[in-house]
């Protein structure tokens, strides 16, 4: 079958677009540029998120009293045993919000990172709250010479959701966000968490086409993991009956029930979120490499011989 991202496997995915993107393998080198977030200086509010630990998703060479230079440097050797094909790189300014800045601080940077070498562009997270225009503008100026990625946090397309978890903003300001980030030309992605404490499979569902009305080009999903160091850590050892979490091959069903009504343009980047062990707490299958889940996916998608955006 001829699917419209002219590959024969039957999602949209992340690792065929680059190839055909770029021709070679590109490795994303992850910083800690020292950001932090309006939800926790106290702009909008304290404390955070309430299902983020950063520590859990920063390599250990994210050091924030390192150079940005010196990070991307040891992001090239610490991914060169694994990844020995890999000549090109994108600095991914991971840590926190990454536009939560004044211009003038975010173009030091932002250009610091391009100058290293090999660096072929940016991919940038950040909250839809912390998008400006005048950093959208000149976003789109450096589209024109490298890849830029703007990251935003969707989590959830509801608003009693985003308030359950300290998010410090709602749904209609992820809209607006995508919103402008298009009219400026600049290549976005979005963060879906499934699993959040309140919502039914059935809501979650529904965000499926909420997502496809949004203009992204990408989007990564992540299941509901509690992390060790979070305010949800204390929510779930007083209230564990709050909580409900996916059994693996219910959340590789529901993935691709989710992926048959999903826009087949939007490319998949990451079926589940992966922390260290240490981090963890609660059940979950996040011991699980992420290699094995999209295996599975893959083959089940087969077994029901179905593909992204069959039902759209």
């Amino acid at each position: 079958m001829d699917y419209l991202w002219n590959h024969t496997r039957r999602f949209n995915a992340y690792s065929n677009y680059f190839k055909k993107e770029f021709g070679t393998r590109v490795q994303k080198l992850s910083i800690d540029a020292g950001f932090t977030c309006p939800n926790r200086d106290g702009k909008v509010g304290r404390g955070g998120c309430s299902f983020c630990n950063n520590e859990a998703f920063n390599p250990s060479y994210c050091q924030t009293h390192q150079s940005i230079t010196w990070q991307i440097e040891e992001g090239k050797r610490f991914h060169a045993w694994r990844y020995k094909r890999a000549v090109s790189y994108l600095a991914y300014f991971q840590a926190y919000s990454n536009t939560y800045a004044p211009l003038a601080e975010l173009k030091k940077k932002y250009e610091e990172a391009l100058a290293c070498e090999d660096v072929i562009g940016l991919v940038i997270g950040s909250r839809p709250d912390c998008v400006e225009e005048e950093v959208l503008a000149y976003l789109a100026d450096l589209s024109q010479k490298y890849y830029i990625h703007l990251e935003l946090g969707v989590e959830s397309c509801y608003d009693k959701t985003l308030l359950r978890v300290n998010r410090g903003h709602d749904f209609a300001s992820t809209q607006s966000a995508f919103a402008l980030a298009k009219r400026y030309g600049v290549q976005t992605g979005a963060h879906l968490i499934l699993g959040l404490p309140g919502e039914t499979k059935e809501e979650m569902l529904l965000q499926a086409p909420i997502l496809s009305s949004l203009g992204i080009k990408t989007l990564k999903f992540h299941q509901l993991q509690i992390l060790k160091g979070s305010m949800m850590e204390q929510e779930y050892l007083a209230s564990p009956e709050k909580f409900s979490f996916f059994e693996l091959d219910e959340y590789i069903d529901f993935i691709i029930d989710f992926l048959e009504i999903l826009d087949p343009s939007i490319i998949i980047e990451r079926f589940a979120g992966e922390v260290p062990p240490r981090f963890q707490i609660g059940p979950c299958f996040a011991h699980i490499r992420n290699e094995q889940i999209l295996l599975a996916i893959e083959k089940r998608l087969e077994e029901r011989d179905t593909w992204q955006g069959k039902y759209r």
